[in-house]
């Protein structure tokens, strides 16, 4: 069987995938993506194995749950067992021991998305969920919806649904949904993933610059979903957030049909009339200006109110009944990291959130200081991302915690990569908080954040953590540390 194409044109060494395969090596397994491609793997009777110099939860602990065999470190040696096919995360660079030895060896490898394509969407139609924010959550609330409505998906997501307790699934039924980042590839392919996906309907929600260490702009961020957008066949679907103006603008491109989706202006599918009640959230939808269905979920914030949005049109694109949307809404238990609760002691609860982009935090706290209106909020954010390490986008964050009452920010992690000129100041965005009247704390590390959290943290509080990382497990362990 031939090596998927793309990668003969990218890189020198034509490998070929083997006829027979029995092991396969995964180069970075402890990433979202890359821990549930090896669970996926592992489902189809390969036996698996993999390595990473970051193991920490809840990838690790997925991973030793699976009994999949997990190398610390990237070390030449640990190609010694010749797998039959390696698949090579996007953390891997060409002077990495184990690329190096991958090139000497002659092995076949690919990259993540190749392997998605060929190991899960030959025989399927492709739902790929895009854009700059709320992928994860999207293609959590599709997966779900087409779970309930009997349609059997496969998925692949880059986060833990709660529903499924696992971001991947391996099903029958003709659709597979499919997180489509617009990061780079791999070492030897900079493009985008999702270019690899073969989308027949493609879901965009947003937007906006990020990924400085890839992207030079905005215009260069759009070039890549304009790409994007031309695989879509032409009986397939745009799914397209038109609250997002460079989506909108964007919408005229699509050689397919497109579908528009709104909370605050005419679209296909609109939200309006939304109300909460408790910890539900109702809204209701219309459809090309006529009464459609009216939905309710314990997801809460506008932001993930448009993420549903989303699934209501996908969900009218599959002709899936009204009932089974509801259903799915208001069963849907949210993703692990997306504003999910840790816990509650001593009338103090600790949320956990991924976010890192400024646009991002902002909604994120704006969507919980909405819940929880009496409530002190305490924002604890760390700068560890590719872009928030960097000063690229220090002014937006000044802007981004209007709405929290305690902000506590430790320095960047591994900051001694980037240029002096580059780097990201959390003193400096302290110093600009409290220009605002918005009381701030910088802190040398994570450990030290942590000591002054517990000694002046009381009944009442909402403690939010905001990083794409563990953040040092720290919403766990002040679980734990209130007796």
């Amino acid at each position: 069987m031939p090596l998927i194409p793309d990668i003969q044109k990218i890189d020198p060494v034509l490998n070929q995938i083997p006829q027979q395969l029995h092991c396969i090596h995964l180069m970075g397994i402890c990433g979202t993506g890359m821990a549930s491609l090896a669970g996926i793997l592992q489902q189809k009777g390969y036996k698996i194995t993999g390595s990473d110099r970051n193991i920490y939860p809840p990838m690790s602990l997925f991973l030793e749950d699976l009994s999949i065999p997990v190398m610390e470190g990237y070390q030449a040696e640990n190609l010694d067992q010749n797998p039959d096919l390696v698949i090579v995360g996007n953390v891997i660079t060409r002077d990495n021991p184990e690329a190096i030895r991958l090139v000497e060896a002659g092995l076949p490898y690919l990259s993540f998305p190749q392997a998605i394509k060929h190991f899960i969407l030959l025989e399927k139609r492709s739902i790929v969920i895009s854009g700059t924010h709320g992928k994860t959550t999207t293609s959590s609330i599709s997966a779900w919806a087409l779970e309930e409505s009997g349609l059997a998906p496969s998925f692949m997501i880059g986060g833990i649904p709660l529903n499924f307790q696992s971001g991947f699934k391996l099903d029958k039924g003709p659709y597979a949904v499919i997180e489509g980042d617009e990061y780079d590839t791999a070492f030897f392919d900079k493009g985008p993933k999702f270019l690899h996906y073969d989308p027949w309907i493609v879901i965009l929600t947003s937007i906006e610059f990020d990924h400085a260490d890839i992207y030079r702009d905005l215009d260069h961020i759009i070039s890549s979903f304009r790409k994007l957008l031309t695989l879509i066949p032409e009986q397939g679907y745009l799914i397209a957030n038109i609250d997002d103006p460079v989506v909108k603008s964007l919408t005229a491109e699509a050689k397919c049909r497109v579908r528009t989706y709104s909370l605050t202006q005419k679209a296909y599918i609109r939200g309006t009339d939304i109300d909460v009640e408790g910890s539900i959230t109702k809204i209701k939808i219309t459809r090309d200006d006529k009464p459609f269905v009216e939905v309710a979920t314990p997801i809460y914030g506008h932001h993930n109110l448009s993420n549903l949005l989303a699934t209501v049109s996908l969900a009218d694109c599959l002709a899936l009944s009204a009932k089974a949307i509801k259903n799915a809404f208001i069963t849907f238990k949210g993703v692990k990291r997306r504003q999910e609760i840790i816990g509650e002691k001593r009338n103090i609860l600790i949320l956990d959130d991924f976010a890192h982009h400024p646009t991002a935090v902002r909604k994120t706290i704006f969507a919980v200081r909405e819940k929880y209106k009496k409530r002190r909020l305490i924002a604890i954010f760390e700068p560890r991302s590719n872009t928030s390490r960097r000063n690229i986008f220090q002014q937006q964050y000044a802007t981004a915690f209007n709405h929290a009452d305690w902000v506590l920010i430790p320095e960047p992690p591994r900051i001694g990569t980037i240029l002096p000129v580059d780097k990201f100041s959390s003193s400096q965005l302290v110093e600009d908080l409290l220009g605002k009247g918005i009381k701030a704390s910088c802190f040398q590390d994570s450990g030290v954040l942590f000591s002054t959290l517990k000694s002046e943290i009381k009944s009442g509080d909402v403690v939010l953590f905001m990083s794409n990382g563990s953040f040092d497990n720290l919403p766990g362990r002040l679980l734990e540390s209130l007796i």
